[in-house]
């Protein structure tokens, strides 16, 4: 069915209540998966027309949304993403693992956003960043659409890179999440490295179950300095 495309709306209010005028949206990808980071997409459109055909990635096959990332990141004003590593999920807890991501993003942006758009309903990024949630943002705001789609094929991308000597659990095809394939192999394999060991998936799993994680922070200077992370970012 078709949907209606993304807008400016968002952006333009923004505007006109605070004056910014540098505005980032933000999507992440990979909050639900077993393996892999969380990978947030932070992305500077300003108000000019975006490309035909963009909305939620979610909403896009697999060749058009690959199609369509390219064709965004010469398109946006500018763009970045940040990553959290599996490592960093199991120390942080999802939630700070967000923010940590989301933090690395816009500050490697070129410019410093004035006000950022966060999909969703719950604020993760907190202070010191302005910050307006959207419920659906990447299906109504342009920036927020553009950061869904980047975020989604850049992630997909790194996790079909993984070693060969995973190619069993079929990363290239889930990305991570818990595909009946990646199910079957992990019960016999059990995790690799790029596995969050903190998840309540290993209590279903007798043979592996002992390698959980109980969570323990980890010194957030240490992570925000980049402590040590599982993927070559």
């Amino acid at each position: 069915m078709p949907y209606e495309p993304p807008t400016h709306t968002v952006e333009r209010s923004i505007r006109a209540t605070t004056g910014a005028k540098i505005i980032a949206g933000v999507d992440e990808v990979g909050r639900g998966a077993w393996a892999g980071p969380v990978t947030v997409c932070a992305a500077i459109t300003g108000l000019r027309r975006p490309p035909v055909g963009l909305t939620d990635s979610k909403l896009l096959s697999p060749k058009r949304r690959e199609e369509l990332a390219v064709e965004l990141e010469k398109w946006v004003t500018a763009h970045a993403l940040g990553h959290a590593s599996p490592e960093e999920i199991d120390q942080l807890g999802m939630t700070a693992a967000l923010r940590l991501a989301a933090v690395r993003a816009l500050e490697a942006l070129p410019v410093r956003p004035e006000a950022v758009i966060l999909d969703g309903k719950h604020d993760y990024l907190g202070a010191p960043w302005r910050v307006r949630t959207v419920i659906k943002g990447d299906r109504a705001c342009v920036a927020v659409a553009a950061a869904s789609v980047i975020a989604k094929v850049r992630r997909d991308a790194m996790m079909a890179e993984l070693p060969g000597e995973y190619a069993d659990f079929a990363f290239a095809a889930n990305a991570g999440y818990p595909s009946p394939v990646h199910k079957a192999v992990l019960a016999e394999r059990g995790p690799t490295p790029y596995h969050r060991l903190s998840w309540a998936y290993l209590d279903a799993l007798p043979r592996w179950r002992h390698l959980k994680k109980v969570r323990i922070p980890a010194d957030a200077a240490e992570l925000e300095s980049g402590g040590q992370l599982g993927f070559d970012f």
